[in-house]
């Protein structure tokens, strides 16, 4: 287990150096999880460090199986600044939904756009 988190730490340290290379372009844990994943899938091909990527997987069952501690801070937030909610409760609600639907409907047309280009078609 101590080498799955060490492994994660790793691939964390190196998207941190690579976001900060690329002056936060993307951030860094976005980028050491997509090592994370191209490492694992070259492991997997290639047919070496079986033993590793059960661990890495291991640890990553612990953590998510933790996740919901993750959101303590931001139930204390809210709680903390309820007023302001109170206040802005309608403009924060508006941002929200307004920026769920931007997302949806943005990767919903990435997806469409993806397809027609690797040949799906947009129905097929």
């Amino acid at each position: 287990m101590l080498v799955g988190i060490c492994l994660l730490l790793v691939f964390q340290l190196i998207g941190e150096i690579a976001a900060y290379l690329l002056n936060g372009v993307v951030p860094g844990p976005v980028l050491g999880m997509a090592l994370v994943a191209t490492a694992s899938s070259m492991a997997r091909r290639l047919g070496v460090f079986n033993n590793v990527r059960g661990q890495v997987a291991s640890v990553s069952t612990v953590i998510l199986g933790n996740l919901g501690i993750l959101f303590v801070p931001a139930g204390v937030g809210i709680v903390q600044h309820t007023d302001v909610i109170r206040g802005q409760g309608g403009a924060i609600l508006a941002v929200v939904l307004g920026s769920t639907v931007l997302t949806l409907t943005a990767t919903a047309l990435a997806f469409v756009v993806a397809k027609r280009l690797v040949g799906g078609g947009a129905n097929g």
